[in-house]
């Protein structure tokens, strides 16, 4: 299987940021970590090694890119302002740095926008915003609303509430949505997305999809048994989906 490591220094987050690249052709892969992940969480999982067919015949091109929810989201020394700021440097970071990389090694034109856990937030919502560049999004045991809690998970932005967040927020944003041309984008990609029926955030995914029947988004809603959460589901979970 072909693999290609990357860094370099990301001006629009003032830092070092690598990647890994897995595969030689076809559709791109947008593949962010789980919660404070690393770019080599992926591989590390063994998820590489379960699309290894699909890789190998040129279906499909893995970049799994690092995350810093330490410094945005998850950054609980920082004020909730700052956080969420944090979190559009990251996004242009995907939109300016990493998304021309990927057109520079593959011009295959289909781009997927793929993660699990919190990385499912990170795919759904950068795709959701910017549907022009993606063509589906294929997110697993997701939480769609870092602002309020659930069970014993705590706002991520200690209940303020300010426009970014709202706009990073797929099921705040999403529901006010008039703009037909956006939406005609939102309808065109392939969406498909799975949760635990014993998962906290269960509710959250069932929200979604709730607005996506209500704003006629077409999509895959999958629920599996118990709380799903973890690697050796995901593993069925990408052989089945993506």
């Amino acid at each position: 299987m072909h693999r290609e490591y990357h860094e370099w220094y990301s001006p629009n987050l003032g830092r070092k940021m690598e990647l890994l690249i897995f595969g030689h052709a076809g559709a791109r892969v947008l593949v962010f970590p789980t919660r404070c992940g690393r770019f080599y969480e992926y591989e590390n999982f063994g998820l590489v090694e379960a699309l290894a067919d699909k890789i190998n015949n040129g279906w499909i091109q893995l970049f799994c890119v690092d995350s810093i929810d330490a410094e945005s989201v998850y950054n609980l020394y920082a004020p909730p302002k700052d956080r969420i700021r944090r979190h559009l440097q990251y996004e242009q970071y995907i939109l300016d740095e990493v998304l021309p990389l990927t057109r520079v090694k593959n011009d295959q034109p289909f781009m997927i926008s793929h993660g699990c856990s919190l990385g499912a937030f990170h795919a759904m919502n950068i795709a959701l915003r910017h549907p022009h560049l993606f063509g589906r999004i294929v997110a697993f045991s997701g939480r769609y609303d870092l602002s309020t809690p659930v069970e014993d998970f705590r706002s991520l932005f200690d209940n303020a509430y300010d426009e970014d967040i709202y706009f990073n927020t797929p099921v705040h944003f999403l529901p006010n949505l008039q703009d037909e041309y956006t939406l005609s984008l939102i309808r065109r990609m392939q969406i498909t997305f799975t949760i635990g029926d014993q998962d906290p955030f269960l509710g959250n995914n069932m929200a979604l999809r709730d607005i996506f029947h209500e704003k006629q988004i077409p999509h895959e809603f999958y629920v599996w048994q118990g709380r799903a959460h973890k690697a050796k589901y995901w593993h069925k979970m990408v052989q089945m989906y993506l």
